[in-house]
């Protein structure tokens, strides 16, 4: 095919990806964005396939790859997608690493730019892989991963790490012969910085990670773009990588923290825990029929969701209720938190799955500021996103980072399994509270045993 058609086409194909990408900035048509961003890159590999020789090693990986994705697609549960983006992200990483480095064996020759573009494939695409690999293990909570391993003055291991690469991308760009041993080099340190970088971040903090992990596969595949001169993977890497970088920003302020502490890995640390048994000693808990009883002749009802809500996946459930108390006169609400659940919009896709009115969603600072008119505040799963500990204890772990106050609710309804701590592994006080009334056990089985509650009630 003429290289002025394949410019147009990889140019059709980036513009279908920005205009995708806008779709997706609201959740009525984030399904179109989706639908034509695949689309952009189904044209891309078309493009590829046409442009170069070996179709059969292409149509093999792409016949691979697809079925990875159908079966991932078909299988992956809701509440593992967080795992899952993780290591979308760090596989995007490792792909731009080992383009990179083909096309370094291939032409070992390259220009100057060229050299750079593949040393920054190489530390972008290796911090990306190797801190989604401990994002994915943090995320799964896996047991080596559940607490960070002690690195020894490790804000200066990672300087001293960060420099050392610098030099050897500068010691890769001027060098004559030797690239490939250098581009080894560079990978194998950036590696190491990777797993440092994400190992001391707390799990309260896994949905900035993640938005940021994100944002370096977008930088490692536009770096790429720049090796192998692909302007779609420039535009898309860049797309990806601009838009990650925004959401890193929105979920900082969402959490308090500042960029400069995600990118040091320094979030997360945290004083003494109190002790449960103390914060716990004046827990009450009730029954679905009590609850029933709360309900009747409540005005306004607010459910703030979150992750153990995805686990029991009570959201079909909660709609549910949330129907049936509509029908009685109650104006419902859901008040999302910007890092429930454990991924940028985890709440979000869980309550669209189950058709709930994309208008009856509040932000946390909506939510907040009328709170105190609420007659009744569900909180279903969530935890830390509720823990008043965030603005009483500027010690704890999660200090600063604001929170839905529920507390203001003249009656909160926990429902939870059990009294355990959330996943930034500190008791919550507002269990305890004058005004709160504990539920104990799986969330979808006990929304339903209310619903019925009500609906005999009512």
């Amino acid at each position: 095919m003429d290289s002025v058609y394949l410019q147009v086409a990889y140019f059709v194909a980036a513009l279908l990806f920005i205009f995708g990408l806008k779709k997706m900035t609201h959740p009525r048509t984030a399904v179109k964005g989706n639908a034509l961003s695949a689309i952009a890159m189904a044209l891309a590999l078309v493009i590829a396939l046409v442009a170069r020789d070996g179709y059969v090693f292409i149509t093999v990986g792409l016949m691979v790859g697809a079925a990875i994705g159908v079966w991932l697609a078909t299988t992956i549960k809701m509440t593992a997608m967080p795992q899952l983006v993780a290591l979308f992200n760090g596989l995007g990483g490792a792909a731009s690493i080992l383009v990179a480095g083909a096309v370094l064996m291939l032409d070992p020759h390259q220009q100057a730019h060229e050299l750079i573009a593949t040393a920054a494939t190489g530390v972008i695409g290796a911090v990306t892989f190797w801190g989604s690999l401990v994002a994915f293990g943090k995320l799964q909570e896996l047991k080596a991963f559940k607490k960070p391993f002690h690195v020894p003055s490790q804000q200066m291991v990672n300087g001293l790490l960060a420099a050392f690469i610098l030099a050897m991308c500068a010691l890769f760009v001027v060098l004559n012969t030797g690239h490939g041993l250098v581009y080894v080099v560079i990978v194998l340190a950036a590696s190491v910085l990777g797993v440092l970088l994400v190992n001391s971040i707390g799990g309260a903090d896994m949905p900035v990670v993640i938005a940021l992990l994100n944002s370096y596969s977008g930088l490692a595949a536009a770096a790429t773009g720049f090796v192998i001169n692909n302007v779609v993977l420039v535009v898309s890497g860049a797309l990806v990588g601009a838009s990650g970088l925004i959401l890193t920003s929105l979920m900082c302020k969402a959490m308090n923290r500042s960029l400069t502490n995600v990118l040091f890995g320094v979030m997360g640390e945290g004083g003494e825990v109190a002790d449960a048994d103390e914060v716990y000693r004046n827990v009450r808990s009730t029954s679905a029929d009590d609850v029933a009883m709360i309900l009747d002749g409540a005005q306004r009802v607010v459910f703030v969701p979150g992750y153990g809500m995805a686990v029991a996946q009570a959201q079909h459930a909660v709609r549910n209720l949330a129907k049936v108390l509509e029908e009685h006169g109650a104006q419902i609400e859901y008040g999302i938190h910007p890092v429930a659940g454990r991924m940028p919009g985890h709440m979000n896709v869980l309550l669209a799955e189950a058709d709930v009115p994309y208008e009856q969603l509040k932000e946390m600072d909506e939510i907040n500021q009328t709170l105190d008119t609420v007659d009744v505040a569900f909180v279903i799963g969530a935890n830390d996103v509720v823990n008043p500990v965030a603005q009483t204890d500027p010690n704890s772990v999660i200090a600063g980072m604001p929170i839905i106050e529920v507390g203001k609710a003249r009656t909160v309804i926990v429902i939870k399994r059990s009294l355990s701590p959330g996943f930034a592994g500190i008791p919550n006080p507002l269990f305890a509270a004058d005004n709160t009334l504990m539920l104990f056990g799986d969330a979808q089985k006990a929304v339903l045993e209310i619903l019925n509650a009500v609906k005999e009630n009512l």
